[in-house]
């Protein structure tokens, strides 16, 4: 391509080399976020409180004994402290680990559909993943279970060998273990066997009784343990919201989560709109927003234009079902879809319309923008421990990292420290 005499700035190579600027950019605030300080969370407290539970003993009436999330991640944190190295920076520099070799297996499944280059960017610069990965969160050892099962899968499926198929149902299960939304993955791998044998699945179950066996068994222990697996717990979390009436339902539930998707799709955490904007106006955005987008997302799996595989849509469709039900708001809920999203909204033909161009092209560059602020902003938030203390996790944990860092809260108004997450830090920053 001869470059544009009228914008030299813009053209292929040039903007080739400006993807890859921002690609390196991009990777190297995830790692340098391994020299801030260890990044709380509540459900990080459990993980950790799960961890030395099991390691070194405790009540089992406790509440940490008798905790429902799953024990894949906190079979990380041991393996880590079995090793001396479970620290804040062991635990970033996995989750990039995790996170990155992810990516390229799902890379590897998208490359004949849509820009893959892309789907990185988009998914490296969006606010949840960047917030986290620096978390002792189970996120991204979720992606790299679930999109190593799908890429076992494609394996499977292009070049009919059925070790992979063994290998995409024991990820699969790894995948629960880790989280137990994972078994989303379950009917999404089974039905893409149907659907890629649509034409002579009798033929298919009458040659492979074998591969049949294996998935009875498969559901047969995943039924037989599910209380071990936790899976007993999270049905009956499912339950809470219709057990409250169908309205409660609908001004709750798909409140939360109409939110949480405007907030990924758009890059935008709903809390800094909501200093921006009257609460009420913000709140009333996000939901109208997050309808269209749901809307819009359920018809983009099933419209005719989507080559992505059938087995990627139906563990998308099978994902989002189940979080549309669960009764609790985070944004981080979605953090594993991103990428796949980021595929889908990729396959809309933007460039077919006139109108939809511009607007697209703006709103790419827009995100893009919003990513290298929360980058930035995190970054610089983990350099500093006075900073760090008082907006961490919104200042919940104040107290108790000021305490860590300076022996005493700063301030004046502190009456509480929570000597759990006090000693968290203390063996494990």
């Amino acid at each position: 391509m001869q470059p544009s005499k009228t914008s030299p700035y813009f053209t292929a190579a040039r903007l080739r080399l400006y993807s890859y600027i921002l690609l390196v950019f991009i990777v190297l605030i995830y790692l340098a976020n391994a020299f801030a300080p260890l990044h709380l969370h509540v459900d990080s407290i459990r993980y950790y409180n799960i961890k030395d539970c099991l390691e070194f003993g405790c009540n089992p009436n406790s509440f940490a004994g008798t905790d429902y999330l799953p024990y894949g991640y906190t079979a990380l944190l041991i393996t880590l402290s079995k090793l001396g190295v479970l620290s804040a920076v062991s635990i970033v520099l996995i989750n990039c680990f995790f996170l990155f070799t992810g990516m390229y297996f799902l890379q590897k499944l998208l490359k004949p559909f849509v820009s893959t280059f892309l789907v990185l960017l988009i998914t490296l610069f969006n606010w949840t993943v960047i917030k986290f990965c620096a978390h002792p969160l189970s996120e991204m050892q979720y992606i790299f279970f679930s999109f190593a099962s799908l890429y076992s899968f494609h394996l499977f499926i292009t070049r009919k060998n059925y070790l992979y198929l063994l290998a995409a149902f024991v990820l699969c299960i790894c995948t629960i273990l880790t989280r137990t939304i994972g078994i989303a993955l379950l009917p999404a791998l089974m039905l893409g066997i149907v659907w890629q044998h649509r034409t002579g699945i009798k033929d298919l179950i009458l040659k492979n009784k074998i591969i049949v066996l294996f998935a009875i068994v498969l559901l047969s222990l995943l039924l037989f343990f599910a209380k071990q697996f936790k899976i007993l717990d999270y049905t009956n979390n499912l339950k809470a919201p219709f057990q409250k009436g169908i309205f409660h339902f609908f001004t709750e539930n798909l409140k939360f989560h109409f939110t949480e998707i405007t907030e990924v799709f758009f890059n935008a955490p709903y809390k800094k709109a909501a200093d921006m904007l009257p609460t009420g106006v913000a709140s009333l955005l996000y939901i109208t927003i997050g309808l269209f987008l749901f809307c819009w997302l359920v018809y983009a799996i099933v419209m005719k234009r989507n080559k992505l595989p059938f087995y990627l849509k139906a563990y998308l469709f099978f994902y989002i079902l189940i979080i549309i039900n669960w009764p609790y708001y985070d944004p981080r809920f979605w953090v594993p879809l991103i990428p796949i999203i980021a595929a889908v909204y990729l396959q809309t033909p933007f460039n077919l319309y006139t109108l939809l161009r511009i607007p697209y092209r703006i709103s790419v560059v827009i995100y893009l923008l919003i990513g290298i602020s929360a980058a930035t902003y995190y970054l610089w938030m983990g350099m500093d421990h006075h900073r760090f203390s008082s907006r961490q996790a919104s200042g919940v944990y104040r107290n108790e990292y000021e305490t860590y860092f300076f022996g005493q809260p700063q301030s004046d108004t502190a009456k509480k420290i929570d000597q759990n997450v006090l000693e968290i830090l203390k063996k494990y920053d």
